[in-house]
């Protein structure tokens, strides 16, 4: 034997040497899976024995390929004595070598394919189970053409979307699709930045998309799509919507039973249908309680808390303010009482504020606030059932839906102070 051989076979390497070949130190065997192997570290070996199959590189050097996998693990105190001991995702081959059966068989069994006996199939999935097998979206959809999941892209995170994204995972509650919320745009992201992203999420992470509040007409993706609240451009998609005209018409009636004659409207974003629609109702009211529709009452809120406690400032600080705003959305609406509080002005005695979705928020103000609801749960619910219409190749009975809208009358609308001209 040459003295290099002799070298290697002596080596106290643990991948190559004794802790390989013999198992962990005397020492340590009363945890035969994990044993010290110097200051802080310590080795970890996975189910299977420390069976090893000789491979060589190109180089021609002998490499090990061991079924025991070795991760550093602190072991002080921090430690934990329920640290995961494997150190390596859980693969198809694991499951199939647990199962006793082909990589094949266990993909016919996670897929329901044809194939598989029952009893089999039952076993496999007990161990995908125990094992927390996981298969990869883009392996799945490069099998089957199809993840099974669906697309949710917002711009961001905020109440309206949180109530619609609820709906939208009740309604694919015991099916076999999975939800993938995608907030876009925080903070503002730009005209067109759904198509930036579906580009990135369609074909490999989702099957389909609902795009709620879109900044585009048409997202120009090759996946099925259906919007909530529309763009106001030709409608291209399919959409849900909540009946904008009639709630604006009844939120602005509702100031002018109260006595009101001037009246703000706090306009949302003016690329979408909501806020035309909504400004159209308010004038409608207006025009037919014989009242005139004033421009300079109309100021842009963008749907947004701070743009609209900004626009507030203009309405609120004019000698002949109006005595009572009506807000595209509730968001606008509580960024004008937080104006309003900021001047001086009392809700609803100085100051009638009446919103519009009757987001959770909108109860809990203080004090409670009136609005418009729209059933944001059961919009996110119809998109989903659309969406899977279309990912089934069906045709749809109606491409466009609108739901009703309904009156909450709460705390912060009342008459208007008699002192003021024109109440």
């Amino acid at each position: 034997m040459s003295p290099r051989a002799a070298t290697r076979r002596q080596s106290p390497d643990p991948v190559r040497g004794r802790a390989a070949r013999d198992g962990p130190p005397k020492h340590c065997r009363h945890d035969p899976a994990t044993w010290q192997d110097g200051p802080g570290r310590r080795r970890t070996r996975l189910p299977g024995g420390a069976g090893r199959r000789e491979t060589r590189s190109g180089r021609g050097r002998p490499h090990a390929r061991l079924t025991a996998a070795l991760v550093d693990r602190p072991t002080g105190p921090a430690s934990g004595a329920n640290l995961s001991r494997v150190a390596r995702k859980v693969t198809i081959l694991d499951v199939a070598q647990a199962a006793g059966v082909s990589v094949a068989t266990v993909s016919k069994a996670i897929n329901g394919r044809y194939g598989v006996g029952s009893e089999t199939s039952a076993r496999v999935m007990k161990i995908v189970h125990d094992l927390g097998y996981e298969s990869s979206l883009v392996a799945r959809s490069l099998r089957s053409r199809r993840t099974g999941v669906i697309g949710i892209l917002v711009a961001e995170f905020e109440p309206f979307s949180a109530e619609i994204l609820k709906g939208a995972s009740a309604e694919l509650h015991g099916t076999k699709h999975e939800l993938l919320a995608y907030a876009g745009a925080p903070g503002g992201g730009g005209s067109g930045w759904e198509r930036r992203h579906l580009a990135r999420l369609s074909g490999t992470l989702i099957d389909g998309a609902i795009l709620v509040t879109p900044s585009v007409v048409d997202a120009d993706a090759d996946i099925p799509l259906v919007t909530i609240d529309p763009h106001t451009g030709p409608a291209g998609l399919p959409s849900v919507a909540s009946d904008n005209v009639f709630g604006a018409t009844m939120a602005t009636r509702h100031l002018i039973e109260l006595g009101h004659r001037r009246i703000a409207f706090m306009a949302g974003r003016p690329d979408l249908l909501s806020s035309t629609k909504r400004h159209e109702g308010y004038a409608l009211a207006l025009t037919q309680a014989g009242l005139p529709v004033d421009p300079s009452l109309v100021k842009d809120g963008s749907y947004s808390r701070e743009i609209a406690r900004k626009a507030a400032f203009e309405l609120l600080s004019r000698p002949d303010r109006p005595t009572a705003v009506f807000a595209a959305n509730d968001l606008s609406a509580l960024g004008t009482m937080d104006l309003a509080r900021e001047l001086g002005l009392r809700i609803p005695q100085d100051l009638s504020v009446i919103g519009f979705d009757d987001i959770p928020e909108a109860a809990q103000a203080r004090p409670p606030l009136s609005t418009v609801r729209q059933p944001l749960h059961r919009m996110g619910r119809v998109a989903v059932s659309l969406l899977l219409t279309l990912l089934e190749d069906k045709p749809l009975e109606q491409a466009s839906v609108t739901l009703p809208t309904s009156l909450v009358r709460r705390g912060t609308t009342a008459p208007p102070p008699q002192t003021r001209a024109g109440a």
